[in-house]
């Protein structure tokens, strides 16, 4: 199943169960996978036009007066576009509003560089008292949908729209500030976040043949990130690989080297090298940008190398 139409059923369980969750979309909700819900739900979803600054602003007004709104739209205009209003109306105001940015980095591809947006963590992260929330599969979107709605705070909840292969058995317990170890070992720790979650274990398991053990962690939560298990990881291992779907400015590359600033560990990174996107199917820019398997195993050697 697609992660748009899990996310679409979470909503829907959420809209059913209180009155005061209200969606707002920005012209965009049958991308977003949630155009069947516009008739069963009449009264808390609303259509703001392509206005995502407005959509911002009504939401921290809404959430003013109780309601608990999410709203949604692709990742650029959910996160550079709105970026004063998440600053000022929600995360200052302290306002309880959920953000969705669907089709994050390359996952964009025939919407090209425009519509690729490799910076918004980076433009989101320093934001303070923004948590800033990846899912991975459909099994931790579905536990994650309703410890969102339950946090009394702004959280950028960053959405892939199409299908991903599950890495969480069913009866996953999710903790939002807490990281998940996938993979335990010796050599290597690989901190990811988001679509790239099952590369790295596919690649951990290539590196495992050679001789190399990784300590693999999803890392969903990249602000506030868990600090906590990243130094334990690393201090373990003594080298470290970060790979994400987004500029290795900013996002989690940036976040573990924050957290590993006073530790003397090397740190690589497979991600997006400070580049715009271009048009393209998603194998083709996996290539471009290097956010392949094979580059993984590469760089998780390059990694080893440094100790």
């Amino acid at each position: 199943m697609e992660m748009r139409a899990i996310y679409a059923e979470c909503l829907a369980k959420l809209m059913e169960a209180d009155k005061h969750v209200v969606l707002l979309d920005a012209d965009l909700a049958k991308a977003s996978g949630t155009i069947k819900l516009r008739e069963r739900f009449k009264d808390q979803i609303f259509d703001c036009g392509v206005a995502e600054q407005n959509m911002a602003s009504i939401a921290a007004g809404l959430s003013s007066y109780g309601f608990r709104p999410w709203i949604e739209s692709f990742t650029p205009f959910a996160s550079r576009r709105i970026c004063d209003q998440v600053a000022i109306s929600i995360a200052y105001a302290k306002q309880n509003v959920k953000i969705v940015g669907t089709d994050p980095g390359i996952s964009a591809e025939l919407n090209g560089g425009t519509h690729m947006s490799m910076e918004d963590i980076g433009v989101l992260r320093s934001i303070p008292e923004l948590v800033i929330f990846e899912p991975v599969d459909g099994v931790q979107l579905r536990a994650a949908m309703p410890v969102l709605n339950e946090y009394p705070g702004a959280v950028y909840v960053r959405l892939f729209r199409k299908e991903l292969p599950d890495v969480f058995p069913e009866d996953y317990k999710f903790d939002l500030f807490k990281a998940d170890t996938l993979k335990e070992g010796a050599d290597l720790s690989i901190f990811v976040s988001g679509m790239l979650t099952k590369d790295v274990l596919d690649a951990a398991e290539a590196l495992e043949k050679e001789g190399i053990s990784c300590d693999v962690l999803n890392i969903h939560t990249i602000k506030p990130i868990d600090r906590e298990a990243v130094i334990a990881s690393a201090g373990k291992t003594r080298a470290v690989l970060t790979v994400e779907n987004h500029n290795i400015i900013g996002g989690l590359h940036s976040a573990v080297l924050e957290a590993l600033a006073e530790e003397k560990i090397p740190v690589k990174a497979v991600g997006v090298m400070d580049r715009f996107g271009e048009v393209g199917k998603l194998p083709y820019l996996r290539e471009v940008t290097g956010l392949t398997k094979e580059n993984i195993i590469k760089t998780a050697k390059e990694a080893v190398a440094l100790k």
